[in-house]
């Protein structure tokens, strides 16, 4: 659980931080006009499927993270004696 809490709650707010700084400089409803023109995408909607998406790739990248500073005997198991 404590492993949990460490890759969501920073990919959490690094999400947060990533989408203020994204739509600062983009709107939604023109980044949909560029890439799906033919869906019906509110502003809001636009946020939130922005959020979601950068919470996605900063939860990834948190997950690899805890995984590489993780030592081995936690993943490998000990090999069987011959």
């Amino acid at each position: 659980m404590q492993q949990l809490g460490a890759v969501l709650w920073p990919s959490f707010f690094s999400a947060g931080v990533a989408t203020m700084v994204c739509f600062a400089f983009i709107d939604p409803l023109a980044l949909r006009d560029i890439t799906f023109p033919q869906l019906v995408i509110s502003r809001e909607l636009g946020y939130t499927l922005g959020f979601f998406l950068f919470w996605v790739a900063t939860a990834a990248s948190s997950l690899f993270t805890s995984l590489l500073l993780s030592p081995a005997s936690r993943i490998n198991a000990p090999l069987p004696r011959e």
